[in-house]
């Protein structure tokens, strides 16, 4: 009987088990059309997805990972470069828990079925081009994460977000968000981790989040949040990180912030926070890193910072702090960074700072600060950069700095420092910045030996020094080298001439004589060399001529004589020469450099201007000097004195007809009469107005650009200022030529530079490649600020002003200065920064921060296809600050990236802090320019810290 009753019940069982099998089979074969149809979405130029093919298992294909029953458990295809749009069908796999397609560059919006996927549990989209709105809040029960980060997803937080209640990740930064964070966020109560910074999100930082108890880190930063910081963030006990950097937010750090017991990580920085520190922050003993700075902090820092046991990072800079610095600090045995600087701090340096911690950077320039450099502060032997500058300090240099072999970077400048310098401190190996000017520094520094195998910048001006100058630094590497206003005497060493990278250097203001070394011809690289002030007799050298970069020279009050080099000037990057006050005579020569030099630059010698058709502004015709001394002995006083007044008049006015006639022209055409100013003798007899007419864009010989100064409203004072872009002459600058108008019309005449533009060459570059064109644009801004008297701002400074030559040397081209092309009276251009109060040296230095982000990423701010991403600081500041390298470097540069990380890091600190929004805040191009040329040959950030102190 038994075994009678088991047929029905094995038929049922059989019948179920074959059900079973059909629905499997059927949702596997749905399942492998759904992922076929993912695949024909998108592009695939990795081929990542050859093998996702019908003839093999899903299961087997790449980034697909099954479960036990051979379901669709999880997607991994991150970093697969897939671009396209992703399908609806991801989003109806019914078993896939995980789906991960970071790091491509897959575009369009977020499929609207995104909650229709009941089992997923983790979503990465981040690090792609999504555009469009975020999805709607919705109750998917089993999701954790949802990242959508570094996209350029738009409009607002939907107000329905508290539906997504089981998420533990919620990271929306690196969009383009607007509007305000909705209170129903506090509705996800389970909420781990909430990143919303790098958007536009506006409105004060709600309350509410006080409810979300489980809440472990914070990132707001990179928004325009106003208000105060909510007290109730207080009741967050088991948050480790808080940022909420960069935002507009003021009052006081409240008190309830001491009640965060767990806190390792507290960032407020450049927010306008005021009021003193509160007491309860010392609560926070599991603090690492504490960085205050960028606000308007005031009061003492309390001695209670000893409480802070674990902190590695204090970063107070650019407050109002004032008192003395705490002795409590010295305790801090874990205190590696501790950046003071630009506060109102008094006192003196406390005596064991250093000595039971772990200093590698010590920054608390721009203070009040007395009394002496401890002795203990590089006792860790770990200190790499001491920045001290710009206080009252007084006596000698630490003896044991001298055995600091750790140090990088050195700057005690403007201090009172005093005494000699030791031995030992001119044998440190890893310095590459010295600079110890503006002290009372003694001695002879040519009686030691000089062995800095790393030394690139080097600056004693403005202390006491004596002696002769040392044969050499023990240095290869030398491209700064400011000697002036010391004691410094004997002769100029004909060894300088080895240093072939040297750039800069001074002696102005010693004692010293003898002949200029012709040897110092040999420094190509050279762009400024001042000698004046000394006692240097002789000759000027005749291959001071063939230098090809050199800019400035100045030998003005010295005992030298004889005649001036004809070819001296001849080389277009010589632009300001000064030689007064010496015993030279003869005829001044005729080549751009003394074409329209100024009197001053020649007073004290027995110069005179040239002859015929080259005669100089400046000086009198040498024909002229005999004539006036014979009136001079001939007439009476008062007749011979008026009579040459007269006579001089003349000549002046001979002089400016002559070479007015020699550079401008007037010619005539269908259109009218064009007035023509030409900036070059030679192009003035080569070139034509009908060449200038005929050259729609550009031939071997010049580039024209054509305007319709009408229309722009360019100011009749244009025609005379444009003069001074017409005497610029620097190696990274297109040397403007001629510049013409007629009635409506006008036209600049520029050099041609044989080459691409930004846009063609960048793209095809390498990391050392593009290093060469941020260092000559950065030499170029220098020059055009420091240089020309008046400065010169380039205004838009943009990628289409940028040209690269054949040997990747950059070459800016000036043009109508900015506040021309808008009617409005300011520049609306992307690249002068966000005060919009028309153009400035800083804007320029704004731009130039732009262009370096743009070398480094590859993204151009002002491409169309950047979406709404307006603000690429914001982006740039975002990735800097929380994202690796790898996520945001040019995918082109990526396998450079191994070898170059550090400097490629440091660049876009740089960047970041030449695109500073407050213009004051920014560094002068002086200041980039001679960091650029460090940061390129070392590391001088290290431990991978986001922020550098100052430059």
């Amino acid at each position: 009987m038994a075994k009678k009753g088991s047929k029905p019940r094995d038929k049922l069982i059989m019948f179920v088990f074959a059900f079973m099998l059909f629905y499997m089979q059927q949702c596997r074969c749905s399942e492998l059309e759904l992922l076929l149809s993912m695949k024909a979405s998108m592009k695939d130029p990795l081929g990542s997805l050859h093998d996702w093919i019908p003839s093999q298992s899903f299961c087997h294909w790449n980034g697909v990972i099954c479960d036990e029953l051979s379901h669709v458990a999880k997607i991994e295809l991150s970093g697969k470069n897939l671009s396209g749009k992703i399908s609806e069908s991801v989003f109806n796999l019914p078993h896939v828990e995980s789906i991960d397609l970071s790091n491509n560059q897959l575009s369009g919006e977020i499929p609207s079925n995104f909650s229709s996927c009941l089992a997923l549990r983790f979503l990465n989209l981040s690090n792609n081009n999504f555009t469009g709105p975020l999805p709607q809040g919705s109750r998917i029960p089993l999701l954790e994460t949802l990242d959508l980060s570094n996209n350029m997803i738009s409009g607002k937080i939907p107000e329905n977000i508290g539906l997504f209640s089981s998420l533990k990740v919620l990271d929306f930064g690196g969009n383009v968000l607007i509007g305000s964070i909705p209170k129903s966020i506090a509705n996800i109560s389970n909420l781990e981790f909430l990143t919303l910074a790098s958007n536009q999100l506006i409105g004060e930082i709600p309350g509410e989040l006080g409810l979300m108890k489980k809440l472990k880190l914070i990132y707001l930063g990179y928004n325009n949040f106003s208000g105060g910081i909510p007290k109730e963030i207080g009741e967050l006990t088991s948050l480790y990180h808080l940022d909420l950097v960069y935002n507009n937010l003021t009052g006081e750090i409240p008190s309830s912030i001491g009640n965060l017991t767990n806190l390792k990580y507290l960032f407020l920085y450049i927010n306008k926070l005021t009021g003193p520190i509160p007491r309860s922050l010392f609560n926070l003993k599991k603090l690492v890193s504490l960085d205050l700075s960028d606000n308007f902090l005031s009061g003492e820092i309390p001695e209670l910072i000893s409480q802070l046991q674990n902190l590695e990072v204090l970063q107070l800079f650019a407050n109002n702090f004032t008192g003395r610095i705490p002795n409590a600090l010295t305790s801090l045995p874990h205190i590696q960074v501790l950046q003071l600087w630009s506060n109102k701090l008094s006192g003196e340096i406390p005596k064991d700072l250093g000595k039971y911690n772990n200093l590698t950077i010590l920054d608390l320039s721009t203070n009040n600060l007395t009394g002496k450099i401890p002795e203990s502060i590089c006792y860790s032997g770990h200190l790499f950069k001491l920045i001290l500058f710009s206080n009252s300090l007084q006596g000698e240099i630490p003896v044991s700095l001298s055995h600091c072999k750790s140090l990088q970077r050195v700057r005690l400048q403007n201090n009172q420092l005093s005494g000699e310098l030791a031995v030992e401190f001119t044998k440190l190996p890893l310095v590459y910045f010295l600079d110890i000017s503006g002290n009372n520094l003694f001695g002879s520094i040519s009686e030691r030996k000089w062995d800095m195998p790393a030394l690139q910048m080097l600056n004693l001006a403005r202390n006491k020094f004596f002696g002769t100058l040392p044969n050499s630094f023990g240095t290869k590497n030398l491209e700064n080298l400011v000697l002036s206003e010391n004691g410094f005497s004997g002769n100029i060493p004909r060894s300088f001439g080895q240093f072939s990278e040297l750039m800069e250097l001074k002696l102005r203001s010693n004692k010293l004589s003898g002949e200029i070394p012709d040897e110092l011809s040999s420094c190509k690289k050279l762009v400024t060399l001042d000698l004046s002030q000394n006692q240097l007799s002789g000759q000027i050298p005749m291959s001071l001529s063939e230098m090809p970069v050199l800019s400035l020279l100045d030998l003005s009050m010295n005992e030298l004589s004889g005649e001036i080099p004809p070819n001296l000037g001849k080389v277009e990057s010589l632009v300001l020469v000064n030689i007064s006050h010496n015993h030279f005579h003869g005829i001044l020569p005729s080549t751009g450099a003394f074409l329209a030099i100024n009197s001053s630059a020649v007073v004290g010698n027995q110069l005179c201007g040239g002859r015929g058709d080259e005669i100089t502004s400046g000086l009198p015709p040498c024909k002229a000097a005999k004539r006036s001394s014979i009136w001079w002995f001939f007439l009476t006083c008062l007749l011979g004195i008026l009579v040459l007044l007269v006579f001089s008049a003349l000549v002046v006015v001979f002089i400016q007809r002559r070479r007015e006639l020699k550079l401008k022209k007037v010619e005539s055409t269908q259109d009218g009469n064009w007035d023509i100013q030409f900036f070059d003798s030679k192009a003035s007899k080569s070139i034509t107005l009908n060449d200038i007419l005929s050259s729609e864009i550009s031939n071997t010989q010049i580039f024209v650009k054509k305007f319709n100064h009408v229309k722009l409203n360019i100011p009749k004072s244009f025609w005379t200022d444009i003069q001074e872009l017409g005497n610029v002459r620097h190696p990274n600058v297109v040397k403007l030529i001629a510049a013409c108008k007629s009635e409506k019309c006008g036209i600049l005449v520029y050099e041609y530079v044989e080459g691409k533009d930004w846009s063609e060459a960048i793209g095809s570059m390498n990391w050392e490649r593009r290093q060469k064109v941020a260092i000559g644009i950065a030499r170029a801004l220098k020059y055009l600020h420091f240089s020309c008297s008046p400065s010169i701002v380039v205004g838009d400074l943009s990628p289409r002003k940028v040209f690269i030559d054949g040997k990747d040397e950059a070459h800016l081209r000036l043009s109508l200065p900015t506040i021309f092309t808008s009617s409005k009276g300011f520049s609306s251009s992307a690249y002068v920064g966000p005060e919009y109060k028309g153009i400035s040296e800083k804007s320029d230095i704004y731009g130039f921060g732009l262009l370096l982000i743009e070398l480094l990423t590859g993204k151009n701010p002002a491409d169309a296809e950047f979406g709404l991403h307006e603000n690429v600081v914001d982006w740039a500041r975002y990735c800097y600050s929380e994202c690796h390298l790898e996520t945001w470097v040019d995918p082109a540069m990526k396998s450079d990236a191994v070898n170059n990380q550090n400097k490629m890091v440091e660049m876009m600190n740089v960047a970041l802090q030449c695109t500073a929004s407050e213009a004051t805040s920014r560094p002068c191009a002086s200041d980039v320019a001679k960091t650029l040329d460090s940061f390129v040959r070392s590391n001088s950030c290290g431990l991978g810290l986001k922020r550098c102190s100052s430059v």
